[in-house]
């Protein structure tokens, strides 16, 4: 078996060939869309590097970092108390990104750009809400947002940072003043609800009055009207048989009139299935005593002065 002499330059080559093809690989780097790349020489700022495929000098140039230029969000939670003394817990959004022309102030001038936004967020929230009332900081929530905004803009753009938005997301008040609050608003709730009933029931009572009243003036007059059809009736009725049965007096035709209707009211008392009226013994004898007492009801009401007289007796 032959053994192949050892060769020093086909190793050397080799070696050549990969050191070659790594620095040709080293020279590229790619970007990533909505980033920058921030280029290095021997540790001096040399340029920023856009998105897409970059070229550097191997070994001399570098990719010190990125910086994303995407609008990111950064959520604050600040404890203070307002001007009533109730402690209360303010939830703030900051939107912000990078701006493209000033991506070398936002990766060499700041070093954490959150810690830096939240000390002015407890800044300005701390600077306003002792100054507002508890229900003031839920009605004017968007003038606290508006002065973070101008407030984190004008120091935060020195920085290279845009601030896109400010936003109270959420203001939550200690649970005991949070529930106290509650009771409150049902108290009042309650009364006015109290003050809607009663006044629905006076309404009511009102407007049944109104509809009692206008039912007994209707019952009156249609008792009155009945009355007058009655007496019309019994005027008639009597003159009918008095032309037509010779020798009949108007204490005949009212004696009979009488009966009948005392025999039609025990007539509609008896078809009654259930009643309460007694019935007190009596004959039919007694007809002609209480036939007597009515007539002479009559006769002692037309003796009266200043009566007027009987519609019969005018008509007779």
């Amino acid at each position: 078996m032959d053994i192949l002499p050892f060769s020093y330059d086909r190793y050397l080559w080799v070696i050549l060939a990969v050191i070659t093809g790594w620095l040709v690989f080293d020279a590229f780097f790619v970007v990533k869309q909505q980033s920058a790349g921030v280029v290095q020489r021997f540790g001096r700022f040399v340029r920023v590097a856009h998105p897409g495929l970059n070229a550097k000098i191997p070994l001399i140039e570098r990719v010190s970092g990125h910086v994303s230029l995407r609008v990111d969000q950064l959520e604050v939670s600040v404890e203070t108390k307002t001007e009533d003394n109730v402690f209360v817990h303010l939830t703030v959004s900051v939107q912000y990104l990078v701006r493209q022309d000033k991506v070398y102030e936002a990766f060499y001038k700041l070093r954490d750009s959150d810690a830096q936004i939240t000390s002015y967020v407890y800044d300005v929230v701390r600077a306003r809400v002792p100054r507002m009332k508890l229900d003031d900081v839920f009605e004017k929530k968007d003038e606290i947002a508006d002065a973070v905004e101008s407030e984190l803009s004008i120091t935060m753009n020195a920085f290279g940072y845009d601030i896109v938005k400010a936003l109270v997301t959420d203001i939550e008040p200690d649970a005991k003043v949070k529930a106290a609050m509650n009771e409150i608003n049902a108290a009042q709730r309650l009364r006015v609800a109290a003050s809607e009933k009663g006044e629905a029931e006076r309404i009511l009572r009102v407007k049944a009055a109104e509809a009692e009243a206008q039912s007994k003036a209707l019952q009156g007059k249609g008792i009155a009207d009945q009355r007058r059809a009655i007496v019309d009736g019994l005027r008639e009725s009597v003159n009918d048989f008095r032309d037509s049965v010779p020798g009949a007096t108007t204490q005949d035709v009212m004696t009979l009139v009488l009966m009948t209707q005392y025999f039609d009211t025990l007539k509609e008392i008896g078809a009654a299935s259930e009643t309460n009226t007694i019935l007190l013994p009596h004959s039919p004898s007694g007809l002609a005593d209480i036939a007597g007492q009515v007539r002479e009801a009559i006769i002692g009401a037309a003796q009266v002065p200043g009566a007027a007289p009987r519609r019969e007796e005018v008509s007779a």
